[in-house]
């Protein structure tokens, strides 16, 4: 019995850290607020208001995927700890199997401990620029768009462009925003917010000098609900012109082309992409109240009110991560002290060490 015996008190410490991980994850209040939205959805007018049912039910299916995993490790570890109570000892190996299953899942859903910030769990909004160093620069935001794309990929993310400035050579840009869902999207990508730098031979000019280019990313949480972050009409300025033109009013054309500044921090978003008007002020807005989440992140304000403007000072002056093809190969985050001598692999969308590694590093681990 003293096989059993230490099985039974395994399973008993590991229902334990289970337990203590699902409370620090708040899951009975997710619980909650599941069992709300879908009791929403099982009003019979639910439908009648066709925008406010799809987001209800994005929701629900977000919080499933992140409630039924832990509800399931509950589940089996309650059972085989009843199981445990009445056995024999010929069904020790399939419950120590089982109960060793129950751990690998466990160490897998451990990760979701690490996103704790307010927005972790939402889509993001990621913009990628070229910095200073003409069409080398716009080639290295274009590398980097294959990068996130790429990870997204890997992940089972989707990446949507939202809108695009090529660049002034074939296959480079010049600026490119992109939309990006699925499961702790933000929590995962916030640490890629900042300066990256390239350093390589030029594949731009004939002498293949050494070249060092510079791409900014910004990477803020999708705030698509304007109840999360309020902003007052009077703290906006909305512009509307013709697709792809300069001036003019094109209010009643479906190119029409929305600019919104926010008057307070100065931040401006223009989005022209979109079928309609309507469209791209709803996605410049939802742009907007996302920069303006993240800002308020950043800037430790309690309120929109309190934000001052985003300090663009050194915005392609200090750096968070260098990329170095030339006359080594290395990637190294600033921050975190990580590096990598496989810069191919980390630009072919590898950055789960990266991301763990910046985790850990504001975590304090």
């Amino acid at each position: 019995m003293e096989g059993m015996d230490e099985l039974v008190a395994k399973a008993k410490g590991l229902q334990r850290e289970i337990q203590a991980a699902a409370e620090q994850l708040q899951l009975p209040a997710l619980e909650r607020e599941l069992a709300r939205l879908q009791q929403e959805s099982e009003q019979p007018d639910f439908w009648a208001d066709n925008l406010r049912a799809q987001d209800v039910m994005k929701q629900i299916a977000r919080l499933e995927a992140r409630v039924r995993p832990w509800q399931k490790l509950l589940k089996d570890i309650a059972d085989d700890i009843e199981l445990l109570a009445g056995a024999d000892t010929s069904m020790e190996p399939e419950l120590r199997e089982h109960i060793n299953g129950i751990g690998d899942g466990f160490d897998a859903l451990k990760a979701q401990l690490k996103f704790t910030g307010p927005y972790d769990d939402h889509d993001a909004i990621v913009t990628i620029s070229a910095g200073a160093g003409g069409t080398d620069a716009q080639d290295w935001a274009a590398m980097l768009l294959r990068m996130y794309v790429r990870y997204a990929e890997k992940q089972g993310w989707k990446a949507t462009t939202v809108e695009e400035s090529p660049g002034e050579t074939p296959n480079t840009i010049k600026s490119i925003v992109l939309d990006i869902s699925g499961d702790f999207v933000y929590g995962k990508l916030k640490g890629e917010h900042g300066v990256h730098r390239l350093v390589r031979l030029s594949p731009f000019n004939s002498a293949a000098s050494r070249e060092t280019s510079f791409a900014k990313v910004e990477v803020v949480p999708k705030i698509d609900q304007p109840e999360d972050v309020i902003i007052g009409d009077k703290n906006l300025r909305i512009d509307v012109y013709r697709s792809g033109g300069h001036g003019g009013q094109s209010v009643n054309t479906t190119d029409s082309a929305v600019r919104i500044t926010h008057l307070p921090t100065g931040i401006v978003v223009a989005i022209q992409n979109e079928r309609s008007q309507l469209q791209n002020k709803e996605m410049a807005m939802t742009i907007l109240r996302s920069r303006l989440a993240q800002l308020q992140l950043e800037q430790h304000a309690e309120k929109i009110s309190d934000l001052k403007g985003p300090d663009t000072a050194n915005e392609f002056g200090s750096q968070i991560r260098n990329y170095v093809l030339h006359p080594y190969k290395q990637v190294k985050d600033l921050r975190s002290g990580y590096t990598s001598t496989d810069p191919d692999a980390i630009l072919a969308g590898d950055l789960d060490e990266f991301i763990a590694a910046y985790l850990d590093h504001t975590l304090g681990n």
